[in-house]
């Protein structure tokens, strides 16, 4: 039988998370094969052979540097034969039941491009950016200087995580997290993957945009639960503030109509090099 889903997952330095990870999707209850692509960024032979040993169904994609999320994703993608594809980070957990769930969703709302699930953090707290507004000036003003997590079930101060949707609900939603990204693999390769012009970060939000603009939408699945162990890869790349803060900038001049052209652009710029100056300043002298 051939399998239904790929899941594609970008690793960089975390073997253990990896591993885990794999160790989670091995242990899923799902009534259709699966095939797994792994990317390993800058690999390292000896751990890679440690888990191919392991786990010898899954196909290993090794770049000799880190070639970015974007662009590593697009290598796998182009290997996709199957119906769905996954996107899926590292340093993620699935229960059981996630995989079998989410495809059935799917196969019943042939509207959806893409497909996010609430993500829970080791801890067991509910990750905001499991669904998101396009970020706004007033919103990603309001998650910078922390009022968003201050009022986080606010509409208003909280837009950009979407504050006023409750976490265990379904909606359609604007922007999906990177971290679990599942859909059609028609649509996948219908957008022409991640713009690899985002090296880490602000990727999801780009091919969030782009399905929507396919006239496709994207849901919130929160009635399944993942656990994502937050930034695990980005700690292991010591420029990862230089591309956050470089990613957001990307974004506003690719998308400037949202943003009330130049004058708000500029704002917006100003903004982001204060509050990558402030960080790295932070940074340095802690």
């Amino acid at each position: 039988m051939s399998s239904l889903l790929t899941i594609i997952i970008v690793n960089y330095r975390v073997y253990h998370h990896l591993g885990n990870c794999l160790e989670s999707i091995q242990g899923s209850k799902h009534a259709f094969p699966v095939d797994i692509i792994v990317v390993d960024n800058a690999y390292s032979p000896e751990d890679q052979a440690l888990l191919a040993e392991k786990y010898p169904t899954v196909q290993w994609l090794s770049a000799s540097n880190n070639i970015g999320f974007a662009k590593a994703n697009n290598w796998a993608l182009q290997q996709v034969e199957t119906d769905f594809v996954l996107f899926l980070n590292p340093d993620t957990l699935i229960a059981e039941t996630v995989l079998q769930k989410t495809i059935d969703y799917l196969n019943q709302h042939p509207e959806v491009g893409t497909l996010g699930v609430q993500m829970r953090n080791i801890q067991g707290i509910f990750l905001p950016e499991s669904k998101r507004e396009i970020p706004s000036i007033k919103g990603s003003f309001f998650k910078m200087i922390g009022l968003a997590d201050r009022f986080s079930h606010s509409a208003f101060f909280n837009s950009y995580a979407l504050g006023q949707l409750h976490s265990d609900g379904i909606y359609s939603v604007p922007v999906l997290a990177g971290a679990f990204m599942m859909m059609p693999t028609t649509i996948a390769k219908q957008v022409g993957g991640f713009d690899d012009s985002f090296f880490m970060y602000g990727e999801d939000i780009d091919i969030s945009l782009r399905i929507l603009e396919l006239g496709k939408e994207n849901h919130y699945l929160g009635t399944v639960v993942i656990t994502h162990v937050k930034g695990a890869s980005s700690k292991q790349n010591p420029d990862y503030l230089n591309h956050f803060y470089g990613s957001m900038k990307i974004f506003l001049n690719k998308y400037p109509h949202l943003y009330g052209g130049i004058v708000g652009i500029t704002l917006l710029k100003f903004f982001i090099e204060t509050v990558w100056l402030t960080s790295r300043l932070t940074k340095k002298y802690k």
